[in-house]
């Protein structure tokens, strides 16, 4: 059993010397630290903006060899209300617990025989699922010990091409300008993913490392009023509160991003983004991993889901029903948290995801200066 060291901040800016650690910026002493075989001359943005989080490469580490457990057997240390990351492709589906995701930040895995990487950044909240095949090659994807306004850089280790979390952009190296293709996942409760997908595997503790899961190194940081200034030098954008969680996505051109607290009250948000037909649901019954020590305990945040409304060449208009399905006003079908109709006309319907991510405002919009924030 590997013992990992702490991610940022548990531990990381409890002295002064982690403090300057964090300070540091690139290029200088860290990289050589690190033996990279990055290629640092080709960037697409100042390298300045890079900061080490303390841990070095891999000193939060990724799991490449995942294996999983029942619902019944993950039952056992899943709380009824932790977050669990819900990742399908042709029929197979698997849930990513954040109790686990928060200690690592990458998984390396196959779904359906899809290559996937599926990543969260705690700093911003920011739960992407990416292709792992790029150009040709299936990579597979680690921890850099970087951030760049508070989220996460990444790299692969086919060619150590530096890559931005919440964007998917290779920002230094090889591969700098090219990016990584988002695939769409919902975040839902466990009481939720449990009803839904009882077969379903679960990502397993057994990740040989020993880790605290359960425990949130992080405690009370979504209460915050905003980043921490060590990572994130950017103005922030003033327009939503900064730590305020956001549905957010891109359509084409088109950047939107739907405050929590205005989905927490309306449930359903029927739109249009650049030209297509959305819907964007809420529900109940989601911890935030960020908040309390333990991740079970933490406050109710909700969590949600976004499909394109158009079925068979028509824009559906969608409701809340009952718990946490949905109701469209054109058929009366009934649908549930997944996009696809239990009962009506429309019975055995799917609607198609929109891969979007939960992100906190600030580190959404550091990234998206001119997204439109719709709902309010």
């Amino acid at each position: 059993m590997r013992r990992a060291r702490p991610p940022y901040r548990s531990g990381v800016l409890r002295s002064a010397t982690a403090l300057l650690l964090a300070l540091a910026v690139l290029p200088g002493a860290l990289l050589g630290q690190d033996n990279w075989r990055t290629d640092f001359s080709k960037a697409t943005v100042p390298l300045d903006e890079i900061v080490s989080g303390g841990p070095p490469k891999d000193g939060i580490p990724a799991i490449d060899d995942p294996s999983f457990v029942s619902v019944r057997a993950a039952d056992r240390w899943l709380g009824d209300r932790e977050p669990v990351l819900v990742v399908e492709h042709e029929g197979v589906v698997k849930g990513y617990p954040f109790q686990i995701l928060i200690w690592h930040e990458i998984v390396n895995d196959e779904v359906g025989g899809l290559p996937l990487s599926v990543t969260y950044c705690p700093l911003c909240n920011t739960a992407l699922v990416f292709h792992r095949r790029h150009e040709g090659v299936v990579r597979d994807f680690g921890t850099t010990g970087r951030l760049r306004h508070s989220d996460m850089v990444m790299y692969d280790r086919q060619t150590e091409t530096w890559w931005q979390q919440a964007t998917g952009e290779g920002i230094v190296g090889e591969l700098a300008g090219s990016r990584l293709e988002l695939y769409p996942v919902q975040t839902m409760a466990w009481q939720d993913f449990k009803r839904v997908h009882p077969d379903a595997p679960i990502l397993s503790r057994e990740t040989g490392y020993d880790r605290p899961y359960g425990r949130n190194p992080y405690t009370g940081y979504d209460r915050s009023r905003g980043p921490m200034a060590t990572f994130f030098s950017k103005r922030v954008d003033d327009r939503l509160p900064a730590m305020e969680r956001v549905a957010a996505f891109s359509v084409g051109d088109a950047e939107v991003a739907y405050p929590f607290t205005t989905l927490e009250e309306r449930r359903v948000l029927n739109d249009r983004v650049g030209g297509d037909a959305v819907v964007v649901w809420w529900t109940p019954g989601t911890s935030s991993a960020l908040d309390a020590g333990q991740i079970a305990q933490g406050r109710e945040v909700g969590s949600s889901a976004v499909f394109r409304r158009t079925v068979d060449g028509r824009a559906l208009t969608f409701e809340t029903e009952r718990g946490t399905r949905f109701k469209d006003r054109e058929t009366g079908s009934i649908w549930d948290l997944n996009g696809v109709a239990l009962d009506g006309p429309l019975r055995g319907q799917r609607l198609e995801p929109i891969a979007h991510g939960e992100y906190l405002w600030f580190a959404w919009a550091a990234f998206r200066p001119e997204t439109d924030i719709r709902g309010r």
